[in-house]
């Protein structure tokens, strides 16, 4: 099997175990085991345990951006799109629950584990990129302005987002978050002004 090829396997495999036992027990022994492979097949292809979580966070963060950037460039008007955009992130939410809670461990875990700090910093540095890469695209599609810095409203799609998301961890409450998320996509809205 190619280097490359033994990366993804073992990208996969981190994130099968920590979906189902934790990222405290996504040890290097455990994710070799997952894959099928021996011990030594990790160090040639990883330099340390913080590069594998670090692929495991961006593999995540670029599929979901992906997601929700295809369903932002689908026909209509902004509020149509904003809404498009906001479903294909709550979809992805209530049909990988346990994808969604890896990403929290992964931040306290980095947050609490002395030199992997920078995974948490790279982690939502990725978050806020996609949100404000997708309201720059709103401006320069549909001839408008916002009337707040868009990394602040980056930031607040964030905050919103990420508070929802951990929030139906814990109690499922769909119905309530997708009434959240059309609140959030409407005060969005407000902020919008086309421009003279």
């Amino acid at each position: 099997m190619a280097a490359k090829d033994r990366r993804e396997e073992l990208i996969a495999a981190a994130f099968r175990v920590m979906v189902r036992e934790g990222v405290t027990k996504a040890t290097t022994r455990a994710i070799v085991n997952e894959a099928k492979m021996p011990l030594g097949v990790f160090h040639y292809c990883f330099n340390s345990r913080e590069e594998l979580l670090q692929e495991v966070l961006t593999r995540f963060t670029d599929r979901s951006a992906e997601a929700a950037r295809k369903a932002f460039q689908e026909e209509g008007d902004l509020s149509a799109r904003v809404c498009k955009s906001l479903g294909t992130f709550w979809d992805g939410v209530e049909l990988s629950p346990g994808e969604h809670q890896v990403t929290y461990e992964l931040t306290h875990y980095a947050l609490r584990q002395a030199g992997f700090e920078e995974l948490a910093r790279r982690q939502y540095e990725s978050y806020l990129e996609v949100h404000q890469t997708l309201l720059t695209e709103a401006t320069e599609s549909e001839g408008i302005r916002w009337t707040v810095p868009v990394p602040v409203l980056a930031r607040y799609l964030n905050a919103v987002l990420e508070g929802l998301t951990l929030c139906w961890l814990v109690d499922r409450n769909s119905e309530d978050s997708r009434g959240v998320l059309r609140l959030v996509g409407d005060h969005l809205l407000t902020f919008a002004e086309k421009k003279e």
